[in-house]
């Protein structure tokens, strides 16, 4: 990594992060996907910075069975109608219980990264 991107890195408070980013980056080199790349430089960014989606956006943009990521927290506020896998940094326990509901799926980046390596058919929110 190169040195600002390290330094970004370590100012992290979670411990969590840091190691997220360097898996997404590695993800991105080996298996030549920029959706991953993207998803790492959103999330070094501060995180006052990060995106706070609510459901009523992933309603509006996302296509039923679809998969969308989210670097950021998925907040609850509105209705989801559609079974949407949801792939976020964090969600809210009232997100959390609506995309259930409806038979959708609350995955971390990285669970989807091991899922879907090549991020075929996935869309980012933000």
């Amino acid at each position: 990594m190169s040195k600002t991107t390290n330094v970004k890195i370590q100012r992290k408070t979670n411990p969590h992060t840091p190691v997220l980013i360097a898996a997404l980056k590695e993800g991105a080199r080996q298996n030549e996907v920029a959706i991953w790349r993207d998803v790492a430089k959103r999330l070094e960014k501060p995180g006052k910075n990060y995106a706070q989606v609510n459901l009523s956006k992933i309603n509006r943009y996302a296509k039923d069975g679809e998969t969308v990521i989210i670097a950021g927290k998925v907040l609850g506020a509105g209705l989801l109608e559609k079974a949407v896998t949801v792939a976020a940094y964090n969600f809210s326990a009232t997100a959390m219980e609506k995309i259930a509901e409806v038979g959708g799926k609350c995955l971390t980046i990285e669970q989807i990264m091991e899922e879907n390596p090549k991020g075929s058919g996935i869309k980012i929110l933000q």
